[in-house]
């Protein structure tokens, strides 16, 4: 095991908090930054650990605690900060475009301004998405060039692009990673695996925008923990990294092979709705770098990887119905 002192960033996010166990069930002990107080286990996968305890959990918002954060870097001195906290949602951020540019633009980049001045700090990894590439057209490297077509995507790339001139000019010691669809037991109610499930089992219409031709990658998170953990101890500080598998997938064969699954029909739990505004076609995110120099490899079928969905849906059936099934904008 390394000697890396770790704080995860956005720890109550999806990502966040299952790379959060993932760390805790390698042997390491987190710090946990979030802005909002942990929600319920169900949705918090690090609760389901055996080594739970190895997780210290403070509430803090990068929008209005960057004092308290700087406070916490010193008085822990962590050696690796993974950044997983992001006004994340697409659609949405057309409704309040200037939301995303506050947490995802000018709030980084003074996360990266504090940041810079701690002294302990080996390696910043900064999780950002494939969203910068627009629409892409076959399998495309980090090289590509960014085309975003979202305030999400203008957001996210307008801080992806400081970032490197932080590195060029500071050496600053950052990585970023770029994945797939991610999903996974624990993932909010509102993204389209879980949600999937809940309309199927709780009897319920689910809306497909667009019909669901949309193609992506979708990749479980356990490899997605996998391979951030790689690119946070042995990634190449100024780099890129995408993570991703290979199958493909339109979202309609995804809903159909759920409903399936579930012993349900297609037609008689999906109604068909228009695409959202600036909605991209694909994503094909090309792993090599990743694969080549770091080891990496995805080990979890989607189809396995759905499996375990859809035990976690059963397990918390009592409550999940409790649970925010929609977003909630929080400026």
């Amino acid at each position: 095991m390394s000697g890396a002192r770790y704080l995860v960033l956005g720890s109550n996010s999806f990502s966040g908090a299952s790379f959060v166990r993932w760390l805790a069930d390698q042997g390491h002990e987190v710090l946990a930054a979030s802005r909002s107080p942990e929600p319920h286990t169900a949705l918090l996968p690090y609760t389901w650990s055996d080594h739970a305890d190895a997780v210290r959990f403070f509430q803090i918002d990068i929008n209005h605690d960057l004092d308290r954060l700087a406070g916490l870097l010193s008085a822990e001195n962590p050696t690796h900060v993974v950044n997983f906290a992001a006004q994340s949602m697409v659609g949405e951020s057309w409704d309040h475009p200037d939301h995303w540019m506050m947490t995802n633009v000018v709030s980084t980049v003074r996360l990266h301004e504090i940041l810079r001045a701690h002294k302990r700090l080996e390696r910043y990894v900064h999780v950002t998405t494939p969203e910068v590439y627009g629409s892409t057209d076959g399998w495309v490297s980090e090289g590509a060039p960014f085309n975003p077509s979202t305030p999400y995507a203008v957001s996210r790339a307008a801080a992806d692009m400081s970032l490197r001139t932080y590195v060029a000019r500071y050496n600053f010691p950052a990585v970023s990673t770029r994945a797939a669809n991610v999903y996974g037991p624990g993932q909010q109610l509102y993204r389209i695996i879980p949600r999937t499930i809940l309309a199927a089992i709780g009897g319920q219409k689910l809306r497909l925008d667009g019909g669901g031709t949309s193609v992506r990658v979708f990749i479980h998170m356990d490899d997605v923990s996998d391979a951030t953990f790689r690119i946070a101890e042995g990634g190449e500080i100024g780099e890129d990294y995408h993570i991703s598998g290979t199958e493909l997938i339109s979202i309609r064969a995804l809903v159909e092979m759920i409903l399936n699954k579930l012993g349900k029909s297609f037609e008689d739990c999906v109604e068909l709705g228009p695409e959202r505004p600036g909605k991209d076609t694909t994503y094909q995110l090309a792993s090599d770098r990743l694969r080549r120099t770091l080891g990496w490899s995805d080990s979890i079928s989607l189809s396995n990887g759905i499996d375990g969905v859809i035990a976690w849906a059963d397990r918390f059936k009592d409550v999940l119905h409790q649970l925010p099934s929609r977003y909630e904008h929080k400026p």
